[in-house]
């Protein structure tokens, strides 16, 4: 018998308050942060005006120096996108580079930065194919020049219940399937991630059903805000989070974002995706962010930010859609959202 571990149970929102030394920010990390606020006239502000966002997306990049070992560059164009550009203070690079899911390098939030180094993202290749008209294989630069590439400052809810706000590189997955031209048939596409037990040391474990499988209607595959990224913070993906590109869908829980991605495959039926074979009755193949249905073991009605107030972060409501109900919302009329969750 297989058997199949859920997400770690977040601490904060389970009743337990009591944080792990590695949540904890450093004294000087978050003497700093403060620094950066003041000068930035930030303090106490929840939501920018627009006029804000070129200062924004310099302070979220003017992290990245700070920390040894700087990736390449990698620059976009502001998005015009509707919702693409959330007006709010970036997460620090440091936390959302060291506190992730990515369960190939360990279940711990701390084991992708300590076990992704190994990773090889060069050279890359993800194949297309299924239901298209123009099935073929594109190699990781054609994919870099195949449209321009945008800044996005993007929400992002782990069904945990912890939250950031990720500034993404990329570009939105339609140009890549306008390229491959769906056929009639195709209902769903389906995101294959790499697994390579030499590379990632869990890959085999029996926490999950290996590659690691994701997947989006059709529909929500080509709506804008559905990004290929390539880079974060104007620079390449570190290997923790995702690289060399992955998927960005900021109104559904983050484990819809697949990583490392491989393959893609355009299906008619309902692709059984990772979470949804490891655990149907706690995560569904929608998984859109829904503060009114509540995970079996712990409510989703509120979050808390990662590296927001410190030692002590305060929790603060979810929203529908994961503020993106204006742009996506449409998408579900006449579906329940509570059975189809």
């Amino acid at each position: 018998m297989t058997i199949h571990r859920a997400p770690p149970v977040d601490r904060h929102t389970s009743g337990l308050n009591h944080p792990h030394p590695s949540e904890i920010t450093p004294q000087a990390e978050y003497a700093e942060r403060r620094a950066w606020l003041a000068r930035s006239g930030l303090a106490g502000a929840g939501l920018l005006a627009a006029s804000a966002l070129p200062g924004l997306m310099r302070s979220a990049q003017a992290q990245a120096p700070a920390r040894p070992g700087k990736l390449a560059a990698l620059a976009g164009s502001r998005s015009n996108v509707a919702g693409a550009l959330v007006m709010e203070k970036p997460t620090a690079y440091t936390d959302a580079t060291t506190y992730n899911n990515f369960y190939e390098f360990g279940t711990d939030k701390s084991d992708p930065a300590r076990n992704a180094g190994k990773l090889i993202t060069r050279p890359w290749s993800v194949a297309v194919e299924g239901e298209v008209k123009k099935p073929r294989s594109f190699d990781l630069d054609e994919l870099l020049k195949l449209a321009p590439m945008e800044d996005r400052i993007y929400r992002l809810r782990c069904v945990e219940g912890w939250s950031m706000v990720i500034p993404w590189v990329g570009w939105s997955l339609a140009e890549l399937i306008k390229k491959v031209e769906p056929t009639g048939n195709a209902k769903y596409v389906e995101f294959v991630t790499l697994a390579d037990p030499k590379q990632m040391p869990f890959v085999g474990s029996r926490v999950l059903d290996w590659p690691y499988v994701e997947g989006l209607r059709l529909d929500e595959a080509m709506h804008p805000l559905t990004l290929l990224a390539f880079g974060m913070y104007g620079e390449v993906l570190p290997n923790q989070n995702g690289a060399p590109l992955r998927l960005a869908v900021p109104w559904k829980y983050g484990f819809k974002s697949a990583k490392s991605l491989v393959k893609i495959r355009f299906v008619e039926k309902q692709p059984p995706t990772a979470w949804v074979k490891a655990a149907a009755q706690e995560y569904g193949f929608y998984s859109n962010v829904n503060p009114n249905v509540d995970h079996p073991r712990w409510s989703q009605a509120t979050e808390r930010r990662i590296g927001e107030d410190g030692l002590f972060t305060r929790k603060r409501p979810t929203l529908m859609f994961n503020g993106y109900e204006a742009q996506v919302g449409q998408m579900y009329a006449g579906l329940d959202l509570k059975k189809n969750y």
